[in-house]
């Protein structure tokens, strides 16, 4: 990718907005759109499923490209003593842990709310 006044004296690497790094060495979680996808910029949804007798908890509004969503849900399993997955743009755990899944995204710096009953 080419710099600021590519090719001049002037000329520097496009840089980062958030961390300014230049775009090579930037670590933010960028989203599918290419941009910044911070947490705090992420509307995150916890709600209770019921599924075949059992409850699960299930969290939506991740970005996937943002986010690594399999290490999320195994740092949730590992808390909630529960299995789960991670798998199309969500993340499930098996059993009722809505409220503590909510306040633990929330310590994460997510924009998480419970939904639903």
């Amino acid at each position: 990718m080419a710099g600021l006044f590519d090719g001049t004296s002037l000329e520097r690497p496009v840089t980062c907005s958030v961390c300014e790094q230049s775009l090579a060495d930037c670590t933010c979680p960028r989203g599918t759109d290419g941009n910044v996808c911070l947490p705090k910029d992420q509307q995150v949804r916890v709600h209770r499923e019921k599924r075949k007798g059992k409850w699960n908890t299930v969290i939506t509004g991740l970005d996937p490209k943002a986010t690594d969503l399999n290490k999320l849900a195994k740092q949730f399993k590992n808390l909630c003593s529960a299995g789960g997955s991670a798998k199309d743009g969500h993340v499930e755990i098996q059993g009722d842990h809505r409220d503590r899944l909510v306040k633990l995204l929330k310590e994460q710096g997510y924009a998480a709310k419970a939904s639903g009953g």
